[in-house]
């Protein structure tokens, strides 16, 4: 029931842009925490961004602040992750994870943390080229 569909990958040039989205359905998520999480090879997984889907807060990694920006829609149960300004270091494969924290809105993923997820997407490539 619970599903976490991925779109909007593919591959770009340096300088670029692409629009993730994470469309969601079998759970509200109002309260969970939705997160971008990449895995390239040969690197470590990195929280690229965040965000809290009942109170708004969001997180950056440093390394895509002021390139990246992540959006959510409520009503279509959908998060975004506008990427801008892409560099070939930015080539991963990306997730979308939800992290369940009720009413409260608290998730260590808003500190830039990889905690226990309650649900994964299966992921899509990004490939920057140069």
């Amino acid at each position: 029931e619970v599903q976490l569909v991925e779109s909007g990958g593919g591959l770009v040039q340096a300088g670029g842009s692409l629009r993730l989205s994470c469309v969601t359905s079998g759970f509200d998520i109002d309260d969970y925490v939705i997160g971008w999480i990449r895995q390239a090879p040969g690197k470590e997984r990195e929280a690229v961004s965040s965000i809290s889907c009942s109170n708004g807060r969001t997180y950056y990694a440093d390394s895509v602040k002021e390139r990246f920006i992540i959006l959510r829609d409520n009503a279509k149960n959908t998060v975004y992750l506008q990427m801008n300004s892409l560099k070939p270091e930015d080539t991963s494969v990306y997730y979308c994870a939800a992290d369940y924290t009720g009413p409260g809105g608290g998730s260590w993923l808003l500190s830039g943390q990889i905690p226990y997820m309650n649900y994964w997407g299966k992921g899509i490539q990004v490939t920057v080229s140069s």
